[in-house]
């Protein structure tokens, strides 16, 4: 049963908190030398994705993703080929899950709580990713941003959720491993559950909202949101 405290419904952000984003790695390290260089790239893809929204405009995630490849290589006098934006697509489409994934899902579903995503990721052609990393069947239902035309951390995007489930946002819980999508959620009136695995870490600075959950593995967070114990901020 759950808990008063808890939220019934928990949104899952997908690419990095579900599904294992390094294995694009080798795509990074064939086309820069440095795997490293992963990390540039999906801040570029993160950078512009909300630049689009506060400037009113809308380009799928995935083609996004390619022009940001074919920006960053540009910056490092690399060139990308249309072979090298085939692989980033098809290694995209098959991301495996993270090993604590599944049985956190496990947990957090035999315990009552409804599942659901909510991706920057447009609507796919089955299978989808999280078919592909055998997770579709612990969701309820799949969100896209695509719906609204706007990017997490957007509040239209959490709010239309909520409306969708006929619940309020209050009522929902975001897990993500990004700080500004925990951020965004908790502006909107949902709690935030930041999981904050390698390359993800709190931001200490003034005002910016604690979240309610926050550990290292999706199953030590997903026992915090069963058991409602909320982090204590250790701001002085």
């Amino acid at each position: 049963m759950i808990n008063k405290t808890t939220p019934s419904v928990i949104v899952f952000d997908v690419n990095e908190t579900l599904l294992d984003i390094t294995t694009l790695e080798p795509l990074f390290e064939r086309m820069f030398g440095n795997a490293v260089m992963l990390r540039e790239w999906f801040a570029q893809l993160v950078l512009y994705s909300q630049t689009m929204t506060l400037s009113g405009l809308y380009i799928p995630f995935n083609k996004l993703g390619a022009a940001a490849l074919k920006m960053t290589a540009s910056n490092h006098q690399i060139a990308c080929t249309d072979n090298d934006v085939e692989e980033l697509g098809e290694r995209m489409r098959h991301m495996p899950a993270h090993p604590d994934v599944a049985p956190a899902l496990t947990r957090l579903k035999s315990a009552g709580h409804r599942l659901v995503t909510l991706t920057n990721s447009p609507v796919s052609a089955s299978p989808t990713p999280l078919d592909e990393a055998g997770l579709s069947d612990y969701f309820e239902r799949t969100f896209s941003v695509e719906a609204t035309s706007k990017f997490k951390p957007a509040p239209e995007t959490y709010q239309y959720v909520a409306q969708e489930l006929s619940v309020n946002t209050s009522d929902l819980c975001l897990v993500a491993c990004h700080l500004w999508d925990t951020i965004g959620a908790q502006a909107a009136g949902c709690q935030g559950a930041f999981l904050t695995r390698p390359h993800n870490s709190f931001l200490p600075a003034p005002d910016v909202p604690y979240p309610d959950f926050m550990a290292s593995t999706l199953g030590e967070l997903a026992e915090q949101i069963m058991l409602g114990s909320r982090v204590q901020s250790d701001r002085t």
